[in-house]
């Protein structure tokens, strides 16, 4: 009974996904107040990822890290070919520096979140992806500066805090995974924890469709103030949420990784850590309204674009 509801939700995820972002938008336009909704997003992410990874094999982890291959391309994709790509795209941003420091710092950094959700949503080896956040967190951190010195100078790299990577690491990444973790050791040692186990299965759809619903709620409402900015920036991340997977893709089936590996690597190099940076906009001097209405614009591109990932996906390398 619950395998056969799981199928269910999963084979109509899409239009849950989207029944909640209309929701969430429309609820945005029609209420005052959903951006207080903002402090709720961290929990909900919290708890989508140890949904997610409770159906991960936490066991096969270490088999994972030995997989140099899929972590070298995994990198170079995500630290070479992706910045290059950015490069290329920041020419036709608007030369605004607070702009521009948004619109770098929400490209440069990839996903450490919820991109474990859609790429096991979307038949890629999510296993792996999991196993690689602790290093895409941490080489972003080292390098976030570097690449903003590049782009920017030096003043505007000092602007930005890690205090909210260490942050995120520790309650969306660390607790939710030892949490997991914990979860199948009981399941595998009781019934009762197989059948709380099996129970929460039922979740990652509909914990994800609450992310997509607070988020959208909550953000909404601060793009009005640079409305100007969102249409021109908007564009570039649709280019770049059509460009990034495929040159993801590409670069992962050149290295010979498998069609699941590609599918991650692809994943991986087109989601950005929008969420996790948001607080490093906020506490930019002067940044509100433009830097965190640039970086949530990118937020809602990327949603969209992840429901259609998760659907034309599976189809690559089939």
């Amino acid at each position: 009974m619950m395998i056969s509801l799981r199928d269910r939700l999963e084979n109509g995820q899409v239009v849950i996904y989207f029944a909640a972002v209309c929701i969430a938008a429309t609820a945005a336009t029609a209420l005052r107040g959903t951006e207080h909704l903002e402090p709720a997003i961290n929990p909900a992410l919290a708890l989508m990822l140890f949904v997610t990874f409770l159906q991960v094999p936490l066991a096969s982890l270490r088999q994972a890290f030995r997989n140099g291959r899929f972590f070298g391309v995994l990198l170079a994709v995500n630290f070479a070919a992706v910045p290059t790509l950015v490069m290329i795209l920041a020419q036709f941003a608007p030369p605004e520096p607070l702009v521009r420091l948004g619109f770098l710092i929400v490209l440069l950094c990839p996903c450490i979140d919820y991109v474990v959700t859609f790429s096991h949503l979307g038949r890629a080896d999510a296993r792996l992806l999991l196993a690689a956040t602790p290093v895409l967190l941490i080489v972003q951190m080292l390098l976030l500066p570097l690449w903003l010195s590049l782009f920017l100078g030096t003043q505007a790299a000092e602007l930005v805090q890690m205090g909210p990577f260490l942050h995120a690491f520790l309650w969306l990444i660390a607790v939710p995974l030892g949490l997991a973790a914990l979860c199948q050791l009981w399941s595998a040692r009781s019934a009762a924890g197989a059948r709380v186990t099996e129970a929460l299965g039922l979740l990652p759809v509909p914990a994800t469709a609450l992310v997509l619903l607070i988020v959208i709620a909550a953000v909404v409402p601060q793009l009005g103030p640079a409305l100007t900015t969102v249409l021109a920036v908007a564009p570039i991340y649709v280019a770049f949420a059509v460009i990034a997977p495929l040159l993801g893709w590409t670069i992962a089936r050149l290295a010979r990784l498998d069609a699941p590996a590609s599918r991650a690597v692809a994943f991986s190099g087109a989601t950005r850590n929008s969420l996790v940076v948001l607080p490093l906009a906020l506490a930019v001097p002067g940044a509100i309204p433009l830097v965190p209405a640039v970086i949530v614009t990118q937020t809602l591109v990327e949603l969209v674009a992840s429901l259609i990932y998760i659907r034309m996906m599976p189809r690559l390398g089939a």
